[in-house]
């Protein structure tokens, strides 16, 4: 029974976020509960133990080196910069797993080891939206896909940050097993099987949180007492006494969008929570500053691809047993790499 397992091996390092492998792994193993489906093993490059985000020392199964054949291998990122966790020893270990794995699966900054391998040279990909910009500009050759939360481009996949990992996992669950353990996994984690929206969802909000003295704090702060309250950006910027030209300017710096645009992304969040609360499409879209129930289905369309209405059907109905639609995320189509090899070796 053993030989016929898929052996799942997670390549680990020091310094490996926990989140990026644990939460993974957990659903490989939930399917085991119904399947014994799935052989899950910790890997390093040396064999050794090593030291995870959270402190605790992890043991590990075998080196690199001396591991089995994978169905799959999955590298997860760190919360170091790559150009810190991104060594030499942990590529050579990588280079030989994959050579001997069906698939290769990046978690989070992990996916700058496949980068560095070249085996994401063509293909599209995704990672954490705090490192989408710089692996786009190190490794040009890669289709970075900021706002998604996993890319499939064949045998290889990768996926944004931390709980982003258990979404692509579930989504290997369910070619290796089908959509009905995959949902039973789902539902057993108390995740959803599929998240509808991309990154950007999780991400605007949290990225106001820099320079703590700026007038961007400080506007940033008075959106967040009344959300619904409909700013100008005049009056915006007569409130910290810069000008409009200004204001926009040190928002595109330190948030990455506009203060309109900032103002409806914390509208938009508003709105979401009222509907996971319970509230109607029409209540939520009020008490969030929304003209009308339509411009809310309007905004939910574009940040989502789903109506307000599904989105609170999904959330009543999580845990409950649904029958699956299409999935929201698309997996591009690339062209297979004929092995693998160090980006030194080739030309870029």
């Amino acid at each position: 029974m053993a030989g016929t397992r898929r052996r799942i091996g997670f390549l680990l390092f020091d310094g490996v976020k926990a989140l990026d492998y644990v939460g993974p792994a957990e659903v490989f193993v939930e399917a085991n509960q119904a399947t014994e489906a799935y052989e899950v093993v910790l890997l390093s490059p040396s064999g050794d133990a090593v030291t995870s985000s959270i402190g605790g020392g992890v043991a590990v199964s075998a080196a690199a080196a001396d591991a089995p054949p994978l169905d799959t291998l999955i590298v997860p990122g760190s919360e170091r910069a790559p150009s810190a966790f991104v060594t030499d020893e942990l590529l050579t270990a990588a280079q030989i797993l994959a050579g001997r794995a069906r698939r290769v699966v990046s978690i989070c900054s992990g996916a700058f080891v496949l980068a560095e391998l070249g085996l994401l040279d063509g293909r599209s990909a995704t990672t954490h939206w705090k490192f989408t910009d710089d692996l786009a500009l190190r490794f040009p050759l890669i289709d970075v896909q900021p706002d998604r939360i996993f890319v499939r481009d064949r045998h290889v996949a990768t996926s944004a940050g931390v709980a982003a990992g258990i979404d692509l996992a579930l989504a290997l669950v369910e070619d290796d097993l089908g959509a009905a353990t995959a949902q039973r996994v789902a539902q057993g984690l108390l995740v959803y099987l599929r998240r509808s929206g991309g990154q950007t969802q999780f991400s605007a909000p949290l990225r106001a949180l820099a320079v703590p003295e700026s007038p961007v704090r400080v506007i940033t702060e008075l959106i967040a007492q009344d959300p619904s309250y409909r700013h100008s950006v005049i009056s915006l910027a007569r409130h910290v006494s810069i000008s409009p030209r200004h204001l926009t300017r040190l928002f595109h710096d330190e948030v990455g969008m506009s203060p309109a645009e900032y103002a409806a992304s914390v509208r938009f969040d508003l709105a979401r929570s009222w509907l996971e609360a319970g509230r109607s499409v029409a209540q939520a879209a009020s008490d969030a500053g929304f003209s009308s129930a339509e411009a809310l289905r309007r905004t939910f369309v574009a940040r989502l691809g789903i109506s307000p209405s599904a989105y609170r059907r999904g959330i009543r109905t999580q845990i409950g047993v649904t029958t699956s639609g299409p999935a929201t995320l698309t997996f591009a189509q690339g062209k297979d790499r004929a092995g693998v090899g160090s980006r030194s070796d080739r030309q870029r």
